[in-house]
């Protein structure tokens, strides 16, 4: 898919990249440090944390979830 530009429009690389200098000139290396640190600690979809959630999710794998998306 090519990413054509418009006049006075941006391609997706640069919004991203454009975004990400912001986000960089609002933080200091430690709070990259702190996040960074945390990995996967504790989230809340972390399965390997909760054996019953992912038991859960388990049991519902091919249910619709969403009313019918998809005709099949």
């Amino acid at each position: 898919m090519a990413q054509d530009k418009q006049q006075g429009s941006m391609s997706v690389n640069e919004a991203g990249k454009k975004g990400g200098d912001a986000t960089s000139a609002s933080h200091d290396k430690e709070f990259y440090q702190e996040i960074g640190s945390k990995g996967g600690q504790s989230s809340g979809g972390n399965f390997a944390n909760d054996r019953e959630k992912a038991s859960e999710a388990g049991h519902k794998g091919g249910q619709n979830s969403h009313g019918g998306g998809r005709n099949s």
